[in-house]
């Protein structure tokens, strides 16, 4: 049996390991593979694991011996599923590794936003606290959680471990109104889009991307925020109108962003909010703890383990 590794690199930069897999067959490994090399280097194959090189009908169409496509993620659409299945091919994803890891990223933007550490740090070690004549002092605003309300877009698994952590905080938690959230904790509240945006001093987004939620968050809906308001995004780039929200933080509607995601990856120099007022972006590393990391490496064996038993598990094209 023939399993190729596509794009290895991401989830293991070398503090894991895939010798696992040598049990299953032959591995052939890749760091990474650009999509037009899919077809070659996949020849022969009877597994492929895939984090983010995209399986389409025309690459899939050249290996008539897959039989099986791991995800090394939670998203899949980087895989035609309809190709796959009339291919009699199983496509597994690995969902829910890593809730915690982002939930830990998206408090580690929004203090980044309120607290202003790493630019305090950078002044002490500049000489700033050494030359002031005072015990104490800040070079930007400090903001409080405590009291503030989080309004969430995306209740789900991750949406709900940042609404818990939110709470710890003594904020106030809203989320969309909507028939899954019937059953929610008293303490959250359930409003309109509008009225979420109006109320909330914090914005997340943790919500798929959809056609639905693709550029929701544009200028017509940051216009509804308020000036002193945060805008979190771990979820998907493309959730944002990156124009809109660049011209929002430069004009002042609203305070300022925490992103970990764009809609282009990585991102081209030209990105307006690359020189966006008050933008803090990381490179999409809310997945990426090691022990996330870890618990998703587990995942893949115990999704490829079951398929070879003829019993998949987390199989998204049924």
């Amino acid at each position: 049996m023939k399993i190729v590794i596509l794009d290895g690199y991401t989830l293991n930069p070398g503090d894991l390991s895939w010798a696992w897999l040598e049990e299953f067959g032959e591995v052939v490994y890749y760091d990474r593979t650009a999509i037009e090399e899919v077809p070659r280097r996949c020849k022969g194959a009877d597994m492929i694991l895939t984090n983010k090189v995209q399986l389409r009908a025309d690459a899939l169409r050249q290996l008539p011996s897959l039989k099986y496509i791991g995800v090394t993620a939670t998203g899949y659409n980087i895989i035609d599923v309809d190709a796959a299945k009339a291919q009699g091919i199983v496509v597994s994803n690995a969902p829910a590794y890593g809730t915690a890891s982002v939930v830990q990223t998206t408090f580690a933007l929004l203090l980044g936003l309120c607290q202003h550490v790493q630019q305090h740090s950078d002044s002490v070690y500049a000489g700033a606290w050494s030359r002031c004549p005072d015990f104490s002092y800040s070079i930007s605003p400090l903001v409080g959680l405590s009291g503030k309300t989080m309004g969430i877009i995306g209740y789900g698994d991750i949406g709900k471990g940042v609404g818990k952590v939110a709470a710890a905080f003594g904020m106030r938690l809203m989320t969309i109104r909507r028939p899954s959230n019937a059953a929610s904790a008293p303490a959250l509240e359930l409003v309109s889009l509008d009225q979420l945006l109006a109320a909330s001093d914090v914005v997340s987004l943790h919500c798929p991307l959809t056609t639905d939620t693709q550029g929701m968050i544009n200028r017509i809906t940051l216009e509804k925020m308020n000036q002193s308001a945060f805008l979190i995004n771990t979820s998907r780039g493309a959730l944002v109108v990156e124009e809109d929200l660049a011209a929002a933080l430069n004009e002042g509607m609203i305070a300022g962003a925490g992103l970990d995601v764009l809609s282009q990856e990585p991102p081209p120099v030209s990105n307006p909010l690359l020189k966006a007022k008050n933008c803090i972006i990381t490179p999409h590393i809310a997945w990426a703890t090691r022990e996330a990391r870890f618990r998703l490496m587990e995942m893949t064996r115990m999704n490829l383990m079951a398929f070879v038993k003829g019993r998949p598990e987390n199989v998204v094209n049924r």
